[in-house]
């Protein structure tokens, strides 16, 4: 099959048929429903490390930049896992790997709990509870890269192109939603101490594991699942359009989550206690604006890839400028929401573009090199977002503003992104 976006997209073609293994919609409900009240945790996760960690490590005495290596560690083993463990779902079957990454999560949360609690209450010294704490998320980003590109391949397995960016979108809901209820879990278990969230939701992913091991049905024998054709390149004409937006608008959601803790403390004047929990709030407000993003607007509305990255990079240019300009918590909710509404337009339709414009049998190392875009940009933000933040504490977003005007230009001038042809555009 030709890769050059001037000839096909791929899902299209005769030799590549829409989508030979849909499913009736009765038929995939549970299996669906079954993966997003799964995914949930994940997200669970992310909203705890982004809203807990800051005046853990002003406790601990770790500074702006090593917090960030520990983000930017997993960010680069994500980078390297996700790819990997997406080819191996074509592989093996989607079902293992999705299993694989949620005990993955669970042992890396473990782990990280018990690090922070070890430094806090002094039996290891800094750096040893440092390095157990990078340890706990280099787990996560090597084994724990497992779970996403797999669900995602397994939806897009079972969906028509017509359909596909809807329940993609549907299935990252289930990330938002877990970032939404991630500040209450943190509100509720911080009674019994600041290192109780990190071991429930350890717990929630490995119940996650169990249930996806006992109800998730897969119907056919991993081997008969994919045909392996070669090796999806991510420099593929086909792909590199989406990957770009997903990375330029990943760093800027990245630097920007991974100041907003410490925002909060220097220019808010907020204690680190304060700044957890209102940090936590306004996350929430991240989340719940993904969640109407993707859940009202694209699931009702069905827009093409290309409306819902550009309306994305739009909300960015909102968010930033709200950062840059405000000094209160109330312009930090805000341009925190709106970030929220970027992630949850642009994300998924730079997936679903990307999904829709290969064929059937490289879904799993599409979505998995997709699924790499959030990670770089983690990767990036220690080493561009921090200094700038001890710079000046509004200079990330600073930078963040130009990043998503030169997204939205892209998004609207790309040859490639425009000729696309999805459902949204018919």
């Amino acid at each position: 099959m030709s890769s050059s976006p001037d000839n096909q997209i791929a899902d299209q073609s005769p030799e590549n048929p829409p989508s030979p293994t849909a499913l009736p919609a009765d038929g995939r409900r549970r299996p669906f429903l079954l993966l997003f009240v799964c995914l949930i945790s994940v997200g669970m996760g992310q909203s705890l490390m982004f809203a807990v960690l800051p005046p853990v490590a002003r406790s601990m005495g770790l500074s702006e930049l090593q917090v960030g290596m520990i983000f930017a560690v997993s960010a680069v083993l994500w980078v390297i896992g996700s790819p990997y463990w997406g080819r191996r779902s074509d592989y093996w079957g989607r079902r293992p790997v999705i299993i694989l990454g949620l005990v993955a999560y669970a042992i890396s949360m473990a782990v990280f709990g018990l690090a922070v609690y070890a430094g806090l209450v002094g039996l290891l010294g800094l750096i040893s509870a440092y390095a157990l704490m990078v340890a706990g998320r280099s787990i996560f980003g090597l084994f724990g890269s497992a779970t996403v590109p797999a669900a995602q391949a397994y939806i897009a397995d079972r969906t028509t192109p017509v359909e596909r960016a809807a329940q993609l979108t549907t299935l990252g809901a289930a990330f938002g939603l877990g970032v939404t209820l991630g500040p209450g879990l943190v509100s509720v278990m911080l009674v019994f101490g600041m290192v109780a969230p990190f071991f429930a939701v350890a717990a929630l992913g490995l119940v996650s594991a169990i249930v996806v091991a006992r109800f998730l049905p897969e119907q056919r024998r991993p081997r008969e699942q994919r045909q392996l054709r070669g090796r999806l390149r991510a420099l593929d004409p086909r792909v590199r359009p989406f990957l770009v937006v997903g990375i330029i608008l990943g760093i800027c959601q990245a630097s920007t989550m991974q100041t907003a803790g410490f925002y909060a403390i220097d220019v808010l004047g907020m204690s680190t206690a304060q700044s957890a929990r209102w940090v936590g709030i306004a996350l929430m407000g991240t989340a719940g604006a993904a969640l109407f993003s993707q859940l009202i607007i694209v699931r009702r509305l069905r827009p093409p890839p290309r409306t819902m990255m550009g309306l994305g990079a739009f909300c960015g240019i909102v968010s930033f400028l709200f950062l840059i300009f405000g000094a209160s918590y109330a312009t930090l909710f805000t341009g925190l929401m709106m970030l929220g509404f970027t992630f949850g337009l642009t994300q998924p339709g730079a997936v679903a573009g990307a999904s829709l414009s290969v064929g059937m049998h490289e879904q799993g190392a599409v979505t998995g090199l997709m699924a790499t875009t959030g990670a770089i940009g983690v990767i990036f933000a220690p080493f561009v977002g921090m200094p700038l933040y001890k710079l000046l504490p509004q200079a990330p977003y600073m930078l963040n503003l130009v990043l998503a005007v030169i997204a939205l230009t892209f998004v609207l001038r790309h040859p490639y992104i425009r000729r696309q042809r999805l459902e949204g555009d018919q």
